[in-house]
């Protein structure tokens, strides 16, 4: 099979690679969509996030969708020739974490495009059947590979507590600000304050059900009472001025990759009693994600903003560069 393979920082070359067998318990899938993620790029140009390093030839990509073509030993083989959304992770099902329903917390998670685990920049990928999710027709391929930032949004907005008539400030119009949006949206916000430092980003962020959309240089933002904010940016001086803005008792959620460590204004987290927590990843959020979507709660179609070949998945890559971009396709 065709593979977009990353062989060190700065370095993407087409490969053929052997067609993975499915082993018990999983599916084999063609992959016919794989948006792309900033944690991608990133490895593209840093070979490494935080402890997780480029030391061997990779392949990238977790936002992916496909067909089922063959079942591994205890799969049901009318599994073949579903269209499945790919919830890209191999928990271990024996830790504590598994056992409690946090898989995604598993200390020995095998995740997609992670090192040393190769993603699905390629033509086929195998995964456990349970997380080979099964989309309706008239949810494209494109929308089932991004039913995966979807699910980021949605765990964020469950780790918020939003739901009907809350105040939501979000940090980040890039593609999971843009979902997250969305997400507070379906979920029943009535304000959803987005920030971003970018003009057009600002102005997307209203045409996805943003209720205003600010400057962060430019506004005092201590005054809005938020219940729920949300950082989707992973900028310290936004990330501070995010918390400063949300009222007594509300929660505080940071999604976005940036600096490992950062000053916070303990005092303020303290006299106002926040719910300080992180996300990562996702757990049991695809049949959420899958609905919204299908729904048309959530619209992932009009967050595809280009597509690529696999033979050109390094311009994808890179696609976040062009003004305007909010996510890359590639198509198989």
């Amino acid at each position: 099979m065709r593979a977009s393979v990353l062989l060190e920082k700065g370095r993407i070359e087409m490969q053929q690679r052997p067609v993975p067998a499915p082993g018990p318990g999983d599916v084999l899938i063609k992959v016919s969509s794989v948006g792309i993620c900033g944690s991608d790029t990133h490895y593209l140009r840093e070979g490494r996030i935080g402890h997780y390093v480029v030391s061997a030839p990779l392949i990238l990509g977790h936002e992916a969708a496909g067909t089922i073509v063959a079942v591994g030993e205890g799969v049901q083989k009318a599994r073949i020739g579903e269209r499945v959304s790919i919830e890209p992770q191999r928990p271990d099902p024996t830790t504590a974490e598994s056992r409690r329903g946090a898989y995604n917390l598993c200390p020995h998670m095998r995740f997609y495009g992670t090192p040393p685990i190769d993603g699905a920049l390629c033509e086929y990928v195998t995964i456990g059947a349970d997380f080979a999710h099964r989309v309706p027709d008239s949810l494209s391929d494109d929308a089932a590979a991004l039913c995966e930032p979807l699910s980021v949004a949605i765990a964020a907005a469950r780790k918020g507590g939003i739901t009907a008539g809350s105040h939501v400030l979000i940090a980040g119009a890039g593609p999971i600000g843009i979902a997250t949006i969305q997400v507070a949206h379906a979920f029943g916000a009535t304000s959803i304050i987005v920030t971003d430092l970018d003009e057009t980003r600002r102005t997307l962020a209203t045409k996805f059900g943003a209720t205003q959309a600010l400057d962060p240089r430019k506004t005092d933002l201590s005054e809005l009472a938020a219940d729920v904010f949300i950082d989707a940016s992973g900028a310290p001086a936004a990330i501070n001025s995010g918390i400063d803005a949300v009222r007594p008792g509300g929660t505080v959620v940071l999604v976005g990759m940036g600096a490992e460590t950062m000053e916070l204004p303990v005092q303020t987290i303290q006299n106002r009693e926040l719910v300080l927590t992180g996300v990562f990843r996702y757990a049991h959020t695809w049949p959420t994600a899958i609905e919204l979507a299908a729904s048309g709660r959530v619209d992932l179609d009009r967050m595809v903003t280009a597509t690529f070949p696999l033979e050109a998945a390094e311009a994808a890559l890179n696609a976040d560069r062009t003004a305007g971009t909010i996510k890359a396709v590639v198509r198989l």
